[in-house]
């Protein structure tokens, strides 16, 4: 586990091996989210990341006879 220091204007750091393995990038935009007694950082992804991500999905599925 790793630990981060809060500055006096409330900054973190996140560490070097953490932001290589999420692939992060300066000036990136994160979620902050509140959870129980504990602070997540999400990070927004650009739109075009998500090209092919449902690649392989299986789209069919039974129609009730009563339907179109």
């Amino acid at each position: 586990m790793l630990t981060v220091k809060v500055s006096p204007k409330f900054q973190v750091v996140i560490p070097k091996e953490i932001r290589e393995s999420l692939h992060l990038l300066p000036g990136q935009r994160m979620q902050v989210v509140q959870y129980e007694n504990r602070i997540e950082l999400i990070p927004e992804r650009d739109v075009s990341e998500l090209e092919g991500f449902l690649q392989g999905i299986n789209t069919e599925f039974k129609r009730e006879k009563d339907r179109l």
